[in-house]
């Protein structure tokens, strides 16, 4: 069988690859025009080298600085904004944490009551009672009529004729104590 050959089927082939090398060729000429203007240029720079140069310089120098003060400018702004809303934070935070706390000592005096543990202002009042006593008592103490020794002998042999009625377990302590 014979087959026919269709030139339209090998155009349909040959197409994409013709297409493909005019790409090639177009960018191929597009990189060597620009190659060529690279070269331009640096010739140019070679030329006028330090007049650009010091310009660049001059140029690069005043940007760095304008970006420098807008920089300073902005970080001046955050911290200004940051510091404030640290100032929030903490005061929010303590007063949260006054609140925990004041919650805790209700709850620990209520704890503590429940248990007969005595609170700060019952201590101060029993210091205070005691300190009202000692007082009372020293002055009863200035005013007791003060012993003598007649009084202290006479009361003395009382005492011996008392202690030999006693039972002799009573002698022994009584002779301790008038030994010691």
């Amino acid at each position: 069988m014979v087959k026919k050959t269709d030139k339209s089927s090998g155009l349909r082939r040959e197409l994409p690859n013709l297409l493909d090398n005019q790409l090639a060729q177009l960018v191929k000429e597009s990189a060597q025009q620009i190659w060529l203007a690279g070269m331009g240029a640096f010739a140019k720079a070679q030329e006028g080298r330090n007049k650009v140069f010091e310009a660049l310089i001059k140029e690069g120098t005043s940007l760095q600085r304008k970006t420098q003060s807008a920089a300073e400018e902005k970080i001046g702004e955050v911290t200004d904004r940051m510091s404030a809303m640290a100032g929030d934070v903490t005061s929010k935070a303590g007063q949260h944490w006054d609140k925990l706390e004041s919650i805790f000592e209700q709850r620990t005096a209520k704890a503590m009551n429940k248990l007969g543990v005595p609170t700060a202002k019952d201590v101060d009042a029993l210091i205070e009672r005691v300190d009202q006593l000692a007082a009372a008592v020293a002055r009863l103490s200035k005013q007791a009529p003060v012993k003598t020794a007649a009084k202290a002998a006479a009361k003395a042999p009382a005492k011996t004729a008392a202690a030999k009625k006693s039972t002799p377990s009573t002698r022994r302590a009584a002779a301790r104590k008038g030994g010691a």
